[in-house]
This record gives C-alpha cells, structure tokens and sequence, in this order.
C-alpha cells in the first residue's frame, strides 16, 4: 500500500501540485540516508489520463476507481486554482470534481486521511468532512467557507490546521507546511526538519502576516470602505465606537457585518491595516522601527512588536536589520 495518494483535478493550481510531488520526492531520496523507510505515492484524478492544471502544465495520472476500495494512505489534494466563491461554486459542480468528493467522502468514512490546501479545503466541506472541526484555507476565502459550512471553526490564521483525520492549510504555497506537516506526522520530524532545510522551507506557523486588508473585503462594499477609512486615518485610527457612529450603526451590527464578512472583529480589522501599514513602511522605507511605530498610531516600538508577534511575525522578517 501507498503512503499518499495525490489527488489532482483538471484545473488544479501547478505550483500547489508540484510542491507536493516535489517535496515527496525529496523525501524518497532523503530517507535513506537518515535510515528511515522512503515514503511512497500514487497520483489519481477522476478520470485519469493526461490531466490539464493551471500555466498549460500537464500532468499523467491514473483514474479513480469505479468503486472504492479502502486503503490505508493519507489523499491529498492540491490547491484548485479557484480563487473566489463562483469560481469554486461552477468548479465543484463539474462531474470531474463530483467524482473526486465522493471519492474523498468514501476513503474518510472508511476511516482514511485527508489532507487539502486553498481552494481544495472546499472540496473537503462538499465532502461533508468540516463539521465540529478547526479547519484553514486561503484568508480571502474564509468567510465563505465560514458561510458553506458553519458548523467547522475556520481559524483563518493559521498556515495549518490539524483535527483528527482532516489536515487543512493556507494559501495555495501554504502546501509547503502542509507536506512538512504530513511528513512530519507520518515519518517523524527528523525527515520534516531534513527537506525543510534542503529546499529552504522556512517553518510558518500563521497566514495573518501576509493578510492584505483590502482583499479581506472579498467584494463586501462596507468593510472597503472601512479599510480606506482605517488607512486614510492613520497614524490616528478611528476608534470602534467612531467607525459605527460615522457608518450610521451600532458596535454590534458594525461587529455583526465585519465578522460575516472577514471573519474577525472590527478590532482586529482595524489591527490588520495598522499590521499592513507596518509592513509596507518597514519593506519599502529606511525608517526605524520607533518611527514606523508613530507612522500606525503606537507611541513606542514595544506596542508595534508586541502587534507583530501576536501575527505570528517580526520586523526582521521584512527587514533583516531590524
């Protein structure tokens, strides 16, 4: 028996397909050095064939079979290259991915393993697998998989998510995590932390310091004008009683909207566009780090690292001297 099976559909996002295969092969060539067992794998789309993925890339695979047979390795399924809720909605209903979910749905009601990133986490809520558990996917797309499924907590800021059999991960290279992850569980962390460093895998535990406020609107007209009126403010943001007396609401329908929309408080939207703020002054500018803290509303730099950290970051990471 295999230890992974790739589950790739027509469509699916290249990188995200040859990260995974790319990282399994790594690991096939690493373990035996490291006198560990060599992981094994299949590569399965609904039909088999040559299959088509993004940047006109192909890629051979072997059909699904007709019915399901239960086996014991963890599938995987690579980002599909569907970046916003109608995409995902015409995409899932194909009779490609129809195949794949329920597929997907039969390996875990035998007691299989699954394992999706970014687009592909939806695949795995059609497969009814997200109820009662903590799952991730792309930040822009949380709020909508918080609306298709509401009974999964979706913790957007995490770059992984783990909950028993079902193992879910960022943005479309947040597949990366997701295979150190999977490696690491299944092989141990000897051969995990081994890839990480040949390929220069860098650990990353949160998606929250990559998040650009303005894509959390996700096309929600309120929280774009929020954002602009957040930003146009700084270094003085508004407070959360000013934002709802200037947007005619009380804290609570203002809260109300802002969650449903992104998923986090009006607080931690206002914190997010200060966090961005920082982070474009700090790449682009020669200011220390005191003076990029005045230029988001902080008095002192330990308020600013302080926001960092709690995004799972630091300003090294965007400027090395710092």
């Amino acid at each position: 028996m295999t230890d992974f099976t790739v589950l790739v559909l027509p469509g699916a996002y290249a990188a995200s397909v040859a990260i995974t295969l790319d990282v399994l092969h790594a690991a096939s060539a690493l373990a035996p050095r490291l006198k560990l067992a060599r992981p094994t794998w299949r590569v399965m789309s609904p039909s088999g064939g040559s299959v088509p993925l993004s940047s006109s890339m192909h890629l051979a695979t072997t059909a699904l079979p007709k019915r399901h047979r239960p086996d014991t390795s963890t599938w995987i399924v690579p980002g599909l290259g569907l970046d916003n809720a109608q995409a995902l909605a015409t995409g899932l209903a194909s009779a490609g991915a129809q195949r794949a979910i329920a597929a997907v749905a039969a390996h875990a009601a035998s007691g299989g393993r699954v394992a999706a990133s970014c687009s592909a986490v939806f695949l795995l809520q059609a497969a009814g697998l997200l109820p009662g558990r903590r799952v991730t996917t792309s930040w822009w797309l949380a709020a909508e998989l918080r609306r298709l499924e509401p009974r999964c907590i979706v913790d957007a800021d995490r770059m992984v998510c783990a909950d028993g059999a079902v193992s879910t991960a960022g943005a479309a290279f947040a597949q990366t995590d997701l295979m150190l992850h999977l490696l690491r569980v299944q092989f141990g962390a000897a051969l995990a932390d081994a890839i990480g460093r040949i390929l220069l895998i860098d650990g990353r535990q949160a998606q929250s310091p990559f998040v650009v406020p303005r894509m959390l609107s996700n096309g929600n007209e309120l929280v774009a004008r929020l954002v602009a009126r957040i930003e146009s403010a700084l270094p003085q943001p508004p407070s959360v009683e000013a934002l709802a007396q200037e947007f005619a609401m009380s804290q609570r329908t203002l809260s109300r909207h802002v969650r449903e929309a992104t998923g986090k408080s009006t607080m931690a939207l206002v914190q997010s566009v200060r966090l961005n703020r920082a982070r474009m002054l700090i790449e682009s500018s020669r200011m220390t780090i005191e003076r990029v803290a005045e230029q988001v509303g902080y008095g002192d730099a330990t308020a600013l690292r302080r926001l960092m950290r709690k995004a799972g970051t630091h300003p090294s990471r965007y400027r090395p001297a710092l």
